[in-house]
This record gives C-alpha cells, structure tokens and sequence, in this order.
C-alpha cells in the first residue's frame, strides 16, 4: 500500500516517542524523518532551537520539541531522530526538524477512536493538543504542531533557516561549510513506501534496506 493512500474514514499519523508518552502527528504535516545528525548551533537562540542542518542544500532548524513541551531535554540515543515537519510562517510553508525520541509507525486511525483534548489530566497545553488516539490499548496524543511555536517563537525559527540572516551572526559566516548534508532515512513522499503499521523502532533496519 503507498503511504499516500488513504480511505474516506480513516487518517494517517506518524507515531513517535517523547520521554514515556506516545505522540502523533497528521502525516500531511510530516515531510520525512532523518536519523541523528550533527546539529550546528546558532548563536542567542533559545534553547528549545538546537540549530541547523543542511537538507539537500537548505538550511532547517531544528527544535527540542521535550523543551518545548515542558519536558527536559532530549538526550541523543541510537534511536534519536529528526522528524522534519511543514509548518506556516507569514503563509508559508517553512520546513522544521523536531528532535523526537525515537519514531514507531504510521497508522491510520479513525475519527471515531479519537478523543477531544482534556481539559486536566496532561501536563500539556490544551492548545498543543487536537485529540487523543486510542490503538491497540495505549493513548495517542495527536499533536497540532502548528500551535506548538509562538509567533514570535516562529520568527525566531524562520531566522534561523536564513542563510544570509546566519552570515551575518558571528561566527556564523562560513556557515555552509559547517554543516553538512544529510539523508533522509524515511521519505514519505517517496512512490514505493510502505510504511503503514511498521515498527520503526530500529531505524537502522530502514537504512539498511
């Protein structure tokens, strides 16, 4: 089955791992997901951004998304990985890393098995939250990335992705050799994927393939 097809009931979500909670996001919003690389630091950025990486030739920031979700910060592991996200900026669509602990599967979920935010219960902000997915006895949290950010935290990430905005930064001005191109190890848009109910828990097994 492609990764695209969907039927009129069902959704697909991308499932990954924060701490000890399961999260989703819509698979429309997710472009693909890319195993740990290094990431170049940008200079006064908060902590929540960990900075850049070269993705076919475009600088993407990418966020600690434990940071910012009032979990500690992620610690790398064999498992760690960077979803990259779609998000709007100023109407447009503006590609971002968000650092997860480890990326499970993509499912596919219906209307009927998802829940409204609750109002107590989750250490989350209401607004982060468009519902909650039940599958297979555990809990979802589907994630509404485009709430996640500020606007004034977007500025600052749409900042960061400029190339000629991070010249500019000490430090920064020879940035392009700094950071280093890296590989998707999950395209989603790619034609012959077959990702739907797949354990991705070992990433290594998907790049071996």
């Amino acid at each position: 089955m492609n990764i695209n097809e969907t039927n009129e009931t069902s959704v697909q979500y991308l499932t990954f791992m924060l701490e000890n909670e399961n999260f989703a996001l819509e698979i429309n919003k997710v472009r693909e997901v890319l195993d740990y690389t290094t990431i170049t630091r940008v200079p006064r950025m908060p902590d929540f951004l960990r900075g850049v990486i070269n993705l076919r030739g475009n600088v993407v920031p990418v966020i600690d998304l434990r940071l910012k979700l009032d979990m500690s910060a992620i610690k790398k592991t064999v498992d760690t990985c960077i979803v990259i996200v779609e998000i709007m900026i100023d109407g447009q669509i503006t590609q971002v890393g968000a650092l997860a602990d480890s990326v499970k599967e993509v499912i596919n979920l219906d209307p009927a098995s998802i829940s409204p935010a609750p109002r107590i219960g989750t250490k989350l902000k209401n607004e982060f939250i468009k519902g909650m997915g039940q599958q297979d006895g555990r809990f979802l949290i589907i994630l509404d990335i485009d709430r996640v950010l500020s606007e004034e935290e977007l500025d600052l990430v749409k900042s960061s992705g400029d190339m000629e905005i991070l010249k500019q930064k000490k430090g920064m001005e020879n940035i392009s050799e700094h950071i280093k191109p890296v590989k998707p190890v999950i395209d989603l848009d790619a034609p012959d994927n077959d990702f739907i109910g797949r354990d991705f828990t070992s990433l290594d097994e998907v790049v071996a393939e």
